[in-house]
């Protein structure tokens, strides 16, 4: 038996060689050894095709399975970002505007909420945002389709009454952390499905009991970073797995230690802005990578120093609206270009000047 030792095999043509024979390897034909994938395009149904080829029409997705095409469909992900973005409530404030996203210009009025409602979360699934909570220890949920104007409608309730949370979803479920329930701050979190309205159910703990803090999400996975514990600002991120149950794990560490954040984000990178610390406004911008952990990295400045703004996004850009500047309530609204590094831009002006509001985005 011979034994043929070649680091390359070419045909006298320069092209592939062709073994007119066959060719086994170890003894075994080597067609049985890789997957061979029959592929078509084109508007017209392929002849005499394989079982298991793959068609694509143009339009739609089939596979020959025992002699039939069948059509490969495919449910996408929800999502809870979009081109508009809806600012509701703040401090003395029930009034719910909106913005497209995509443009600059001043917010239009939008509805009201059933109250005032201050220190707000939000959360959205893309068409339906949903806000929580409230001063006095409110349990009120509220919902709003995003694409239309209207007043919000009663979702249900909190499992404990609260100001001061923060929110994240991943397009079907939010998750609404910690706060300020009857004068003690709390690691609690519940979450709802956005589509179904009803009461909030027990989710999970925090790392830390904490207030005035923020959240970003990816389609898995919430963030929440910053805080008030019961006697200081934090710069702890926890974040939870959305689609399961559990306590929140460390993340990182913001770059400084602030509360009264604001935050939104795209699919992979959740930015945090502005907050207070020891008395002084921040006009920090940081951000993370979400599907990974590790601390916050400095991605520029908003416009104005202020703690108490609100954030949310669609796929590119995110927008930063109101605040509270030295005490004074401000109407300011920022945008930045999540995927890059920079400082904030001037976008507009809210309908009223707001602090504490909730913002969610969708379509």
């Amino acid at each position: 038996m011979s034994k043929f030792n070649a680091s390359n095999i070419e045909s006298v043509s320069g092209a592939a060689p062709n073994f007119s024979q066959g060719l086994t390897v170890g003894g075994t034909n080597i067609t049985s050894l890789v997957n061979i994938t029959e592929y078509h395009t084109g508007a017209s149904e392929p002849s005499s095709p394989a079982d298991g080829a793959v068609w694509y029409d143009g339009s739609d997705v089939y596979q020959y399975l025992n002699d039939t095409w069948m059509t490969l469909t495919a449910t996408p992900p929800p999502v809870f970002y979009g081109d508009r973005g809806v600012f509701a409530g703040g401090y003395n404030r029930d009034v719910i505007d909106y913005i497209a996203i995509p443009t600059t210009g001043n917010a239009v009025d939008f509805g009201d909420l059933d109250a005032v409602r201050y220190r707000i979360a939000g959360v959205s699934n893309g068409s339906r945002g949903v806000v929580a909570g409230g001063d006095n220890y409110a349990t009120v949920i509220q919902y709003f389709t995003i694409g239309t104007t209207s007043d919000a409608t009663d979702f249900g309730d909190l499992t404990v009454g609260r100001d001061q949370l923060a929110g994240a979803s991943n397009g079907s479920r939010g998750v609404f952390a910690g706060g300020f329930a009857s004068s003690t701050v709390t690691n609690v979190m519940d979450y709802i499905t956005i589509s179904t309205a009803g009461n909030a159910i027990d989710f999970g703990d925090l790392t830390l009991a904490r207030r005035q803090f923020s959240g970003v999400s990816s389609f898995s996975r919430g963030v929440f970073g910053g805080g008030l514990d019961s006697i200081q600002s934090v710069n702890n991120i926890d974040y939870v797995t959305i689609d399961t149950l559990g306590n929140a794990v460390d993340f990182g560490d913001l770059s400084i230690i602030r509360s009264e954040t604001g935050a939104c984000g795209d699919l992979t990178r959740g930015v945090f802005a502005g907050g207070e610390f020891n008395g002084n406004n921040s006009n920090r911008l940081d951000y993370i990578t979400i599907a990974s952990t590790g601390n916050a990295t400095d991605f520029g400045d908003l416009t104005v120093a202020r703690k108490d703004t609100a954030g949310c996004a669609n796929e590119t850009r995110g927008v930063f609206g109101g605040g509270n500047v030295n005490f004074v309530q401000n109407n300011t609204i920022d945008y930045i270009t999540i995927q890059t590094t920079g400082n904030a831009t001037d976008f507009g002006d809210l309908t009223t000047v707001v602090v504490g509001a909730a913002a969610v985005a969708g379509d």
